[in-house]
């Protein structure tokens, strides 16, 4: 049986998953950033990121802080998907 994670424990390791999309090494062969298994993992992490945090919002008891750094999560997953990949 899987270990129940605390919301604030998630919310470090999605912002852990985002700082490792950005610093995932962009290829100096080929396409570069068009790189389709470039861009497949990027999407993962932030993906991960994102499923990580997604329920947060829904769960009742969560302090207001903390649905708030949600929301910036979200954002910065927007960005930084936006940043790396467009």
């Amino acid at each position: 049986m899987s270990k129940i994670i605390p919301a604030a424990e998630k919310v470090i390791r999605a912002r852990a998953l985002i700082q490792k999309a950005r610093e995932y090494p962009v290829p100096t062969e080929g396409l570069g950033k068009g790189d389709f298994s470039y861009m497949a993992n990027v999407k993962d992490l932030l993906r991960q990121a994102r499923d990580l945090v997604k329920f947060i919002p829904q769960t009742m008891g969560v302090p207001a802080e903390m649905k708030e750094a949600v929301k910036k999560i979200f954002q910065e997953i927007e960005d930084t998907q936006r940043e790396l990949l467009h």
